[in-house]
């Protein structure tokens, strides 16, 4: 597997964990663990995103 394969395997790891802790703190109705998790998914897509659109800018992708 290539290197940019990895990476974006380590962020959907990263963003499908944070769904999950956002649906384990609903149900501790803990607010605080929500508000992190949706802020670490927030993160891990963005910066998924952004690194796809630069690699597909220099040809990588």
């Amino acid at each position: 597997m290539k290197s940019g394969k990895w990476v974006f395997f380590l962020l959907a790891f990263i963003a499908a964990a944070s769904m999950v802790s956002v649906g384990i703190a609903v149900g501790e109705r803990s607010i605080l663990g929500i508000v992190i998790s949706i802020i670490a998914l927030i993160a891990a897509m963005g910066f998924g995103f952004a690194t796809k659109k630069k690699m597909r800018d220099k040809g990588i992708l």
